[in-house]
């Protein structure tokens, strides 16, 4: 909505506020919509070529046999004039036939290689265009997790699929196949000089006009495709954002709202693709208008030339075949153009993502000769840790914690204390800003990425399921699935015989994000997740949250029974799951404020005594009710 406002140096007059304007232009950075323009054309291709390298041979193949047909379809109409001509020798009928007989043959022979030309073209682009798209996939499992943090997943799914499909695009639509009407200009051009060059002049007076309206519209056709690549973007990012807040669209009644922020978005798609149609078809009217302007100038002038100096009948039908074959070309290389340019509007798009920066845990290269060396005795160590998610607002603020092998840790605190955060720095999911993470003495910036990770199983709060059975989740990162260390893990939670009894068993379908399970039922398969992997640090993220009490008491025997001979790091808001730990560690705002066992922590009646009385009175009133 626009607003109006007063601007005090306006002498009181009303001007509308650049408020909505502000907006925009950020919703654009946000989507990246800011940085287009900046490619070039010879750029993108070249850094298009690698993925076609390897199939390099099926596109020189098709190349080839582009020219042949080229060459084939220009020699056609030189030959029909030749038959016209023939008309005036006695031979005529036996002209005829010959002619036509090896018109027929050339035919069939441009139409047999037509077929490889086409086949193998797609079939190089097909390959060519699944490569980048596994390279989009595997490069984004490489970017940090800030990076998906600000990233809409729309945009992102929008480079893997639509952008990767508009490459692949160029190639089943023949767009490569402009350079073979580029050669077939070059050879009309030729023939109509030998045949005649007063009409050729002719008909070329047209060709400057044309070549500047193609320029002309090339460039606004390549603003429009980079406007729809935009646009599209900006709707599966917004289709995925509604889909997965369904349930508080609906809780809060927001259908409405959210049909006109999404029909505003559709409008704007819309317009986009209406521009880019409305410079294609008035590009594709204006050559058949020049075209049919030239075979009457080309007529007209061989009837004003005919009462001096006969034309021929073969001449003149080879010139109004030629010039319908010379525009032919013109009129495909502005539609081949048009899907050039939305090709190019994708790869540019995708480069700008290939270009990000933001590694997940770059490769080790140990600092000094102590970075690298292990000290089993201690599990994990922040050392004056500070951190920030955002710049100049501290996360982490002087952080140490240091965990002997097998001591059991819980970490609490008001939310957004930054409990978690801590986990997500042992993981080096997210880079320390200042001093040093540590696990089994090694600096985790040392050590390389999957040997770390391996060294942990994380429960979260939120558990995500992947479509597929139970047992392939909770062997989650194994190719094959190993049941009995499935069973095993299930039978230490006691989760077996619930898991069990479902249709199907372990082998019980998953469906997207689990969505065919209870929250309770998830948290279990995250418990069996993490036993199955049965790794030495084990990180539990308000892990029972989301179990019923029943269900809660039955496991947490389980659990404590399967951090046995391990470290566990427990950050939990229920201050009654943690009392049997060896120590727990007090934050506030960023900082470790106490330190000790739960009854050393009572005594001393600080901020966990103070987390504790506050708790128990709620679950005293709870229960009261």
């Amino acid at each position: 909505m626009t607003s109006l406002s007063v601007d005090p140096k306006a002498n009181g007059a009303k001007v509308e506020a650049p408020g909505k304007t502000r907006a925009e232009k950020a919703l654009a950075r946000f989507h990246e919509e800011d940085r287009l323009g900046e490619g070039l054309d010879a750029n993108i291709l070249a850094g298009l070529w690698p993925f076609m390298r390897p199939h390099a041979k099926w596109l020189v193949i098709s190349l080839v046999l582009l020219l042949m047909g080229s060459g084939l379809a220009v020699l056609q109409p030189w030959l029909m004039g030749l038959t016209f001509d023939a008309f005036e020798h006695r031979d005529a009928a036996r002209t005829l036939m010959q002619m036509g007989a090896l018109i027929l043959v050339l035919k069939l022979i441009e139409q047999l290689i037509a077929f490889p030309q086409v086949y193998l073209m797609q079939l190089a682009g097909a390959r060519a265009a699944g490569d980048l798209r596994v390279h989009v996939f595997r490069f984004l499992h490489t970017r940090r997790l800030g990076f998906f943090d600000r990233t809409p997943v729309g945009r992102l799914v929008t480079r893997v699929t639509n952008d990767v499909d508009a490459i692949n695009e160029m190639f089943a639509s023949g767009t490569l196949n402009a350079i073979g009407d580029l050669v077939r200009l070059v050879l009309i051009i030729v023939v109509m000089l030998r045949r005649d060059w007063q009409l050729a002049l002719i008909t070329f007076v047209a060709v400057p006009p044309v070549a500047v309206g193609v320029m002309w519209t090339r460039r606004r056709i390549r603003d429009a495709f980079r406007e729809i690549r935009t646009k599209t973007a900006r709707m599966n990012a917004y289709l995925n954002e509604q889909v997965s807040g369904m349930a508080v669209v609906q809780a809060y009644a927001r259908e409405e709202q959210s049909a006109a922020e999404f029909d505003e978005i559709n409008e704007a798609y819309r317009q986009a693709n209406n521009r880019s149609i409305v410079f294609d078809a008035a590009l594709d009217a204006a050559i058949e208008l020049v075209q049919s302007l030239c075979i009457a100038a080309v007529l007209w002038y061989a009837g004003v030339r005919s009462l001096s100096d006969r034309v021929s009948f073969g001449t003149l039908v080879t010139f109004v075949a030629y010039i319908e074959m010379f525009f032919i070309p013109i009129r495909d290389l502005s539609a081949r153009m048009t899907q050039l340019q939305s090709a190019m509007a994708g790869a540019e798009r995708i480069f700008q993502l290939l270009e990000n920066k933001e590694e997940d845990a770059p490769a080790p290269a140990a600092e000094d000769g102590q970075a690298a060396k292990k000290d089993d005795a201690i599990a994990f160590e922040l050392d004056h840790v500070d951190f920030e998610y955002k710049p100049d607002v501290p996360i982490l603020r002087e952080v140490s914690i240091q965990a002997a092998k097998g001591e059991k840790i819980a970490l609490v605190g008001a939310t957004g204390a930054g409990k978690t955060t801590v986990a997500s720095l042992l993981l080096r999911l997210y880079e320390a800003k200042k001093g040093h993470v540590r696990v089994f003495g090694r600096d985790v910036r040392t050590a390389p990425r999957d040997e770390l990770r391996r060294s942990f199983a994380v429960v979260p709060q939120e558990v995500f399921l992947f479509p597929g059975t139970i047992a392939s989740n909770i062997a989650a990162g194994d190719v094959e699935v190993d049941r009995a260390r499935v069973v095993r893990a299930l039978e230490r939670i006691g989760a077996l015989d619930l898991f069990e009894r479902r249709e199907g068993g372990l082998d019980a379908k998953v469906q997207e994000r689990g969505s065919n399970f209870s929250a309770g039922e998830r948290q279990l398969i995250a418990f069996a997740r993490a036993l199955y992997r049965d790794p030495p640090i084990l990180v539990l993220d308000e892990a029972t949250a989301n179990i019923d009490s029943d269900t809660e008491a039955r496991l947490q025997k389980a659990v404590w029974a399967a951090m046995q001979g391990r470290t566990a790091l427990i950050i939990a808001h229920r201050l009654s799951t943690i009392r049997a730990v060896d120590r727990i560690v007090v934050f506030h705002k960023g900082r470790v404020v106490e330190q000790g066992s739960h009854d050393t922590l009572l005594a001393q009646g600080g901020a966990y005594a103070r987390l504790y009385q506050l708790q128990f009175s709620r679950g005293e009133a709870r229960a009261a009710e």
